[in-house]
């Protein structure tokens, strides 16, 4: 029997993986990845954010990005808004429409996925998980 840091560990992989994988097939009926995803939530949100500040929040290479966002625009989903040196995304007419129907779905199925946990235990995972970061990024 597993006991201590490494039993948190693989508990933590076991959840990941089940909820990325319900995850993944809600946005796969959308024939989105979760990158695409999190690309069209992040501009959704925050209309007209330069590429880069996008693949900072992505925590995705400039290379990574811009094959993403070339994936999106392909599919008419967004366009890039040249700025001076930088550019800016933009959902099109047919990308907010994607995104006005599945950020809902995906937050509710997030919601319905955590729902064995109370509001104030979601709250002391959310602070628990936080912590660990923090952790993990001053041994960075």
């Amino acid at each position: 029997m597993q006991r201590g840091p490494v039993a948190t560990w693989m508990r933590l992989v076991r959840v990941f993986h089940r909820v990325q994988g319900h995850e993944t097939a809600a946005l796969r009926a959308h024939d989105l990845s979760l990158a695409q995803f999190d690309v069209i939530a992040q501009v959704g949100r925050d209309e007209g954010v330069t590429q880069q500040v996008l693949a900072d929040r992505l925590l995705v290479t400039k290379g990574n990005i811009c094959q993403l966002l070339d994936r999106l625009v392909q599919r008419g989903l967004l366009v890039r808004q040249p700025d001076g040196r930088a550019n800016r995304i933009v959902l099109t007419t047919a990308g907010r429409a994607v995104y006005a129907e599945v950020v809902p779905a995906q937050e509710a199925q997030m919601a319905a996925l955590f729902a064995p946990l109370n509001a104030d235990e979601q709250a002391q995972l959310r602070a628990l998980l936080r912590k660990l970061e923090r952790g993990l990024d001053a041994r960075d």
